[in-house]
């Protein structure tokens, strides 16, 4: 006896009605573009995620490329001369001397006379020679005084309030800065604390 294999046209559970097939056809059709726009909504999204999280490197300002003053102190520019990180040390107890703790750079290729007037620039001034290149720290040794130091005489400002000092050379325009005063109790600060009196001129 021979076995005879008998393939149907139609499924099983296909309808009798030839129109049904028109009917699964479409449902079969709508839930391919159902899924088809699912999918694009997923792509969608993440490209949406992606590209919104690379922009915010585009839209939020950069902390590295903005100057800031990493210490207490204050900075600015007066033509090739660069003021930077300048305070004003003094005794809060009984001082009534200032020190001023201020680093000068020179980025020219001369040098330059700085005159720095406590107060404003209608005060007398003191001057201070930075050579070509050079950057030169000012107020580190206030005990024995020396051209190293600008040291502000009846100073009564008391700490944590702002003192306004002028920097100016030739005929480049000043700059005012306000100046934080503090005191030694900061461990740092400790040996910039100037003599509570000037001595004498001899």
């Amino acid at each position: 006896m021979r076995h005879v294999l008998r393939f149907a046209l139609t499924p099983p559970d296909a309808p009798d009605d030839p129109s049904g097939w028109d009917r699964v056809a479409g449902e079969n059709h709508r839930e391919g573009h159902s899924v088809k726009a699912r999918v694009a909504a997923s792509v969608a999204l993440a490209l949406a995620v992606a590209f919104g999280t690379a922009g915010c490197g585009f839209i939020a300002p950069q902390a590295t490329t903005k100057h800031y003053d990493a210490s207490d102190g204050v900075s600015g520019n007066v033509g090739s001369i660069d003021v930077r990180n300048a305070i004003i040390v003094t005794d809060a107890k009984d001082g009534t001397v200032g020190n001023l703790v201020v680093t000068l750079v020179n980025t020219d290729t001369k040098s330059h006379r700085v005159a720095i007037s406590a107060g404003d620039q209608s005060s007398s001034a003191a001057y201070v020679t930075v050579q070509p290149g050079q950057v030169k720290q000012l107020g580190q040794d206030p005990e024995n005084g020396g051209t190293g130091n600008v040291l502000i005489p009846e100073f009564t400002t008391k700490p944590g309030a702002l003192f306004p000092v002028y920097f100016q050379y030739g005929d480049e325009t000043g700059v005012n800065l306000k100046v934080p005063v503090l005191d030694g109790q900061l461990p740092e600060y400790a040996s910039l604390v100037p003599p509570t009196i000037l001595p004498a001129a001899g």
